[in-house]
C-alpha cells in the first residue's frame, strides 16, 4: 500500500493507502531546522515557518485560514533542530483543497514585510510565553547544557536578539537556499489515489528548483554538569540525564526497551519508587531525545524544593540499581508488548503514518514496516538490554534543576565506573 515517486523537477512524493478512512494527511517535509542556523540568525527557521501562512499572491493570510475552515480541515506546521514540516488534515473529499493551499503556502509566499514586523513580534510573545513556562525552560536548560556549544542544544524558536535581528533579506534567501527539491518530500497517508496526487503534486510542484543538499548531521559532545536555575516556582523541576542514541542507531530497539522499563509507563521502576512508594513527584518519567547522529536520555521529574535532594538521590539509585542489578526477563516481555501496542495504536492515525512515511525516509533511507519493528522488538534480549545500560548509565550524567534553591543546593551521585 505504499507508493513512491518522482514529481518532475526532482521533490519525491510517498503515499500510503488506507482505504478504511475517510480522511488523508499530507505533509510538506524540508530538511532545515534550528541546528543548521547561523548563531546570529537563529529561530529563522521557525520564522520562516510562521510566514509561509502569511499570504501569498493568490491568497491573503485570512483566506488560507477560511479555505481550511471551511472543509472542516486542521492546517498547521512544525519546526525542529532537524526539519520542518507544513501538513493539513482534511477528509479524503478535500484533499484537492489540501495540495492547493499547501503548496501556494511553501512556493509562493510573498514574505511580505509588514507581514513580518508583524509576525516577528508574534514570536516575540512566543518566546516570552516560553519563558514563563517552567516546563520549556527546564528542557531548553537541559539540552543547552548537555550539549554545551552546540547547535543541537539552543532552542528552536531562537532567542529575542536573534529573531529580532532578521529581516526580509535573510528570511527570503533562507527560503531560497534550504527549500530545493534536493531538501524537500512529500507524503501522505490516507484513503487516496497516489496517480492522481502525483499528478496534482507534480503540475505545481515541476517549478520548485534549487541545488542544496541534505544538511550533515550534528554530533555533539556530551558534558556532564550540573545547572541550578533559580526561580520563584512552587515545585522543582529536575531533570537527569546521560548519553542516548540517535535514530540511527540500530540498539534504538533495545533502548526503547530499557526507557519503557526505568520509566515508560505507570509500571516502570521510577513511578513505582519515586510516586508510588515515596509521594516525592506527581509526575516522573523517563524520556529521549534522539537525532539523525545524536541522542541524549534523560530522567524527568517535579517535587518540593525541601525534597529536592531527596528526588535526585532516589532517581539515581533507580539508574544504578538498573545498571549493577540487571533487568529481568518479565519487564523485558512486558516492555517489549507495550512498545509494540503504542504503535499498533498510532498507526491508526492518518497524521501518524504520514510522519512515519516521512521519517523512514529522511532518516533511514527505507521504509521500515511495522512487522520489522515488532520482530525488532521481539529480538530484544535481557542481556542486550543490560549491555546498553552498563555503556549508557554507568558514564558521566548531567543535572539541570529549576526552582527556589541556592546554586550549590543540590549534589549529583556520580557513577561508580567514572
Amino acid at each position: 500500500m505504499i507508493r513512491e515517486s518522482l514529481l518532475p523537477g526532482g521533490v519525491r512524493l510517498l503515499t500510503e493507502t488506507m482505504p478504511h478512512v475517510r480522511s488523508a494527511t499530507l505533509g510538506i517535509f524540508a530538511e532545515v531546522g534550528s541546528s543548521e542556523e547561523p548563531p546570529e540568525h537563529r529561530g529563522i527557521s521557525h520564522l520562516l515557518e510562521h510566514m509561509l501562512f502569511k499570504g501569498t499572491s493568490r491568497r491573503s493570510a485570512r483566506r488560507i485560514a477560511e479555505e481550511m475552515d471551511a472543509v472542516g480541515g486542521n492546517l498547521n506546521a512544525a519546526t525542529d533542530k532537524e526539519l520542518t514540516v507544513f501538513y493539513a488534515h482534511v477528509m479524503d473529499k478535500h484533499l484537492p483543497v489540501a495540495v492547493d493551499v499547501l503548496s501556494d503556502m511553501f512556493l509562493h509566499s510573498l514574505l511580505d514585510a509588514d507581514e513580518l514586523r508583524k509576525e516577528r513580534d508574534v514570536v516575540l510573545e512566543e518566546i516570552k510565553m516560553y519563558d514563563d513556562s517552567p516546563d520549556e525552560v527546564i528542557n531548553d536548560t537541559f539540552t543547552r547544557t548537555l550539549w554545551h556549544g552546540a547547535n543541537l542544544g539552543d532552542p528552536t524558536i531562537g532567542f529575542a536578539q536573534t529573531v529580532s535581528a532578521i529581516d526580509r533579506e535573510a528570511l527570503a534567501a533562507w527560503h531560497r537556499e534550504r527549500y530545493a527539491p534536493g531538501t524537500v518530500l512529500i507524503a501522505a497517508a490516507g484513503n487516496l489515489e497516489h496517480d492522481e496526487l502525483a499528478a496534482r503534486l507534480g503540475e505545481v510542484f515541476g517549478s520548485l528548483s534549487g541545488s542544496a543538499v541534505a544538511p550533515r548531521p550534528e554530533e555533539p559532545v556530551f558534558h556532564g554538569a550540573v545547572t541550578i536555575t533559580h526561580d520563584d516556582t512552587e515545585q522543582a523541576y529536575v531533570m537527569v540525564g546521560m548519553p542516548g542514541l540517535s535514530m540511527r542507531d540500530e540498539r534504538r530497539y533495545t533502548l526503547s526497551v530499557l526507557d519503557t522499563i526505568l520509566g515508560g509507563g505507570m509500571s516502570s521502576r521510577l513511578f513505582q519508587e519515586v510516586r508510588e512508594e515515596r509521594g516525592l513527584a506527581y509526575e516522573v518519567s523517563s524520556f529521549q531525545q534522539a537525532y539523525r547522529s545524536a541522542g541524549l536520555f534523560g530522567v524527568s521529574a517535579g517535587t518540593s524544593p525541601e525534597r529536592v535532594q531527596e528526588c535526585v538521590d532516589v532517581i539515581v539509585d533507580q539508574i544504578d540499581r538498573l545498571v549493577d542489578g540487571g533487568v529481568t526477563p518479565e519487564e523485558v516481555a512486558r516492555a517489549r508488548e507495550h512498545l509494540k501496542g503504542n504503535m499498533t495504536l498510532a498507526l491508526e492515525s492518518t497524521s501518524n503514518r504520514m510522519s512515519r512515511l516521512a521519517r523512514n525516509a529522511i532518516v533511514h533511507g527505507r521504509q521500515i514496516s511495522a512487522e520489522e519493528v515488532e520482530e525488532r522488538f521481539d529480538a530484544v534480549e535481557v542481556s542486550g538490554v543490560n549491555a546498553l545500560a552498563r555503556e549508557l548509565f554507568a558514564t558521566e550524567r548531567g543535572l539541570c534543576i529549576l526552582g527556589p534553591l541556592a546554586p550549590d543546593a543540590v549534589r549529583l551521585r556520580r557513577p561508580n565506573a567514572v
